[in-house]
């Protein structure tokens, strides 16, 4: 079999195995074998990319970085539903039919929480993406919507045709976002539904791929030249190769369509995503243009939407708990109760405008949800069943340290106005010591509060100070003399830690992994930093007015700047190192990291080729000098290898950078 041959014969069985897998939920090959395959195939598309195939598997795996989105008008407008929300509205949705024809079934499809786009295919061949928009004009999002894994980039038949679907998260992959998101003190999206917009809209489409976003298709622009029904489209596209939902059904009568709602209302929650209603629509096609359309909505078609799942339970008590940078919330200590998947005890109550707006006292009965399916909410008191509950007052002083907190104006909400409050700071000690920030990897959040609880730790320079006390500490039980030394050692190595990791852990409000990264490269130390006014930290692309004013108020704290000079005594980094300039052959040159590494992390490759004098850039171009290809290294290889650029390997990489480590 020669390469061509063989390419093709991966190319067919990684597509196989991707229909199987992610469209059929049938999986046929091993994690194993399909990681064998794809990085066999991606090998050989580098050596040889006059003969990779239109449709191949590695299209999934993303890479292209956009300026923008083009703007795309629709063939055909993409109009909304109008909305039915009980039994009672369903009939007189029923009604309107039977006074134009009489003769008719419905089709049931579950509504999928997520984003609507429309698919273009040419001879059978993916060609373009594009979002809702306005239903007029959209935004052409080809290469995001080309790494999702159950998309065909070649169908069965070599027709022209233009589809439209639903993308969607599934709950596995919004977790695992989430946690991501979590470790880098990113805000947290709040469903599946805004974290796959947000997804879809982000310029590089490696991070798409790496988001593992899914797909429904659910009708056929122009439908009529190829079935004459709803059910038949949807069996017709599961022929050409597309994911359509199995929950649809053909149902005969009202009655019969009220009884299966039901059944959909009460099985969703076992679903592996988040559906938030059922899309009811004729199935006859040529009764379309008779039953007409407004002039937003097909008179045929509507969608029922689900209530979220609401429970009644009693609000025992409400508590207060702060956070790491002072901000004291309300919390719902509820009767633990069972609420889509999972038992909720506690929801937060947000502020003290929340829980007065909604009049929410202790010992009321109130009706419980998971916002979006998620996150416990308090949604409202069962008013009937109120009895001399007391009115809510927000508490004037910290639950921790006593001292007054304070609202400032234009803010909802409370903070402790003590700096030295042990409640915040023994988060903002477990956050300053975390993987994530200085990375004292022994230091965790139950040594933090029994050092806290017994007096060593009350502050960050405190950390420092614990090897005066080293041998009181290897006296405490469950210590000894192994663990305080490992200890003590990733304290004083931490004290190496890069400018960008102590700015994050000193937990500066709005001040994230990300934002530090960028800070320390306009401010290579911390005193300069110190000195940036509002209008310098504004004018930084990415750095807004909200952030550039923490940084200012955090600086011009004399507690802080004194807390700052002790950490210097400590022999903390203060300073962001670019590398010597040492004779090294990544000195002023251009590096793309690109697949997975295995030997090292992104960001510790980035450092290193950063130390050694070179520059990190996401995206290939003739200005590229060097690129760095780990295993299933995509259409970034394939461009360095159009354009001439060098390509290394992790392991010649590893020699390159050897002693550095």
């Amino acid at each position: 079999m020669d390469v061509k041959e063989r390419m093709l014969e991966l190319t067919k069985i990684l597509n196989q195995a991707n229909y199987d897998y992610h469209t059929l939920d049938q999986p046929t090959i091993s994690d194993y074998d399909y990681d064998h395959y794809l990085k066999e195939l991606v090998e050989l598309e580098a050596k040889y990319p006059e003969f990779k195939a239109i449709d191949s598997p590695t299209e999934k795996i993303g890479g292209v970085v956009l300026s923008g989105f083009e703007k795309v008008t629709h063939t055909k407008p993409m109009m909304s539903l109008s909305n039915v929300f009980s039994a009672d509205e369903l009939k007189e949705f029923d009604e309107r039919i039977l006074k134009v024809v009489s003769n008719y079934h419905y089709v049931t499809e579950l509504k999928i929480d997520g984003l609507a786009v429309s698919l273009t295919y040419e001879k059978g061949l993916f060609v373009r993406a594009a979002t809702r928009g306005n239903g007029l004009v959209g935004e052409d999002v080809t290469q995001n919507v080309m790494t999702i894994k159950s998309l065909p980039l070649k169908l069965t038949e070599p027709i022209d045709i233009i589809v439209r679907g639903e993308i969607y998260m599934p709950h596995k992959s919004f977790k695992k976002l989430n946690e991501q998101r979590l470790s880098n003190d990113e805000p947290l999206f709040q469903n599946p539904r805004n974290a796959a917009a947000g997804t879809i809209r982000q310029l590089d489409s490696k991070v798409v791929a790496e988001r593992n976003l899914d797909l429904f298709t659910y009708t056929i622009v122009d439908d009529k030249n190829y079935v004459d029904t709803q059910k038949e489209a949807l069996e017709y596209l599961k022929k050409l190769g597309f994911k359509v939902n199995p929950n649809y059904h053909l149902i005969d009568d009202i009655d019969h369509l009220i009884q299966q709602i039901e059944a959909y209302d009460a099985f969703r929650k076992t679903l592996p995503y988040d559906t938030d209603g059922v899309v009811i629509k004729i199935n006859e096609f040529d009764l379309y243009e008779r039953i007409g359309y407004t002039s937003k909505f097909p008179k045929w078609a509507t969608a029922y939407k689900f209530k979220a799942e609401q429970v009644e339970t009693i609000l025992k008590d409400i508590t207060f708990q702060i956070g790491r940078t002072g901000v004291v919330t309300p919390v719902a200590e509820l009767e633990p109760v069972f609420i889509s998947g999972s038992t909720v005890a506690r929801a937060t109550l947000h502020n003290e405008d929340y829980v007065l707006a909604k009049d929410i006292r202790i010992g009321d009965t109130v009706l419980v949800h998971k916002a979006g399916e998620i996150i416990p909410e308090v949604i409202e008191v069962v008013l009937d069943k109120r009895t001399n509950q007391k009115p809510f007052q927000m508490i004037e002083s910290c639950p921790v340290c006593g001292e007054p907190l304070i609202r400032k104006p234009g803010e909802a909400d409370h903070y402790c106005s003590n700096p030295d409050c042990p409640g915040k700071n023994i988060n903002g000690l477990i956050h300053f010591s975390s993987r994530v920030a200085m990375d004292i990897d022994t230091l965790g959040e139950k040594v933090v509060e029994t050092f806290h609880e017994l007096g060593y730790l009350n502050s960050i320079p405190d950390i420092y100070k614990l090897k005066d006390f080293s041998d009181e500490l290897k006296e405490l039980p469950g210590f000894g003399d192994k663990k305080i030394d490992n200890l003590l050692t990733a304290i004083e190595n931490s004290k190496s830690q890069t400018l960008d990791k102590l700015l994050f852990g000193l937990g500066i409000k709005h001040v994230g992994a990300k934002v530090a990264k960028i800070l320390v490269k306009h401010y290579p130390s911390i005193d300069e930093l110190k000195e940036a006014t509002f209008e310098d930290l504004n004018a930084i692309p990415d750095i807004g007015e909200m952030i550039a004013q923490s940084i200012v108020n955090y600086f011009h704290d004399s507690k802080n700047l004194e807390m700052i000079e002790e950490l210097k005594r400590f022999g903390l980094n203060m300073i962001f190192e670019k590398g010597e300039q040492i004779e090294h052959p990544f000195n002023n040159k251009t590096i793309v990291l690109t697949g997975k590494l295995q030997i090292f992390t992104r960001d510790q490759a980035s450092d290193l080729i950063e130390k050694l004098g070179g520059k990190v850039s996401s995206s290939v171009s003739s200005k590229t000098d060097f690129v760095v290809a780990g295993e299933d290294a995509g259409s970034k290889l394939k461009k360095a290898n159009e354009l001439g650029v060098k390509v290394i390997d992790e392991q010649a990489f590893k020699v390159m950078v050897d002693g550095l480590y």
